[in-house]
């Protein structure tokens, strides 16, 4: 027996969307209280809300979309780390002694997650030299119960091209409330569509039973 701990959000018509982005809405194409032989669902939604992987096209014109994303950048050990008490951009000096020597996913609890209500005026982020550094390391997968792995008014979302930059990839608006801090194995499959510039993933923490 295992332990499965749900990462992901909720997503239904009041979880918050980035601001201006398209919320997520739902609606019957075929409804059997009007006669229909089945019950057929259509929803809107930005592939941005709620728990999402971001492929590089999300920052840069022509680059790799949602169904290039690769799946084994994640599944694997990962380690939390509990930052919720910090503020702006953290540097790689005042992380690394909690930090594991062999790191291949990181998930950040920055404690500022639209899971509590609402949508987080800021939240602390990694520097980009610390992506860069952690990346050299072995870094592939940066996770987040933030909206972003960058500022929120952050326009050159520099964290973003870091983490791509040396090919890993991220995980954004996790659920990240009760998981303790340390070593976990992380399985968070993006949907695989095609063309777009991020996906919706079901996040999860396998733990032995």
């Amino acid at each position: 027996m295992r332990i499965l701990h749900d990462l992901s959000l909720l997503v239904a018509p009041t979880t918050p969307e980035w601001p201006g982005d398209t919320p997520y809405s739902c609606g019957w194409t075929w409804d059997m209280a009007a006669g229909a032989s089945v019950n057929v669902s259509a929803l809107t939604t930005s592939p941005h809300v709620g728990t999402h992987a971001d492929a590089p096209l999300h920052v840069r014109p022509g680059a790799a979309a949602s169904d290039a994303l690769p799946l084994d950048a994640f599944c694997g050990r990962a380690f939390l780390l509990d930052v919720s008490g910090r503020s702006g951009a953290i540097d790689l000096e005042s992380i690394d002694d909690r930090l594991p020597s062999r790191l291949e996913r990181l998930l950040l609890r920055t404690g500022r997650s639209v899971a509590a209500g609402g949508f987080p005026a800021d939240w602390p982020t990694l520097s980009a030299k610390c992506v860069t550094a952690l990346c050299a390391r072995g870094l592939r997968l940066l996770g987040v119960d933030a909206p972003s792995i960058d500022p929120r008014e952050s326009a050159t979302l520099d964290a973003h091209h870091a983490l791509f930059d040396c090919g890993g990839f991220n995980l954004e608006n996790l659920d990240l409330r009760g998981v303790a801090e340390g070593e976990h194995h992380l399985v968070a499959l993006p949907w695989r569509l095609a063309g777009l510039d991020a996906a919706p993933a079901r996040a999860v923490l396998v733990e032995p039973g």
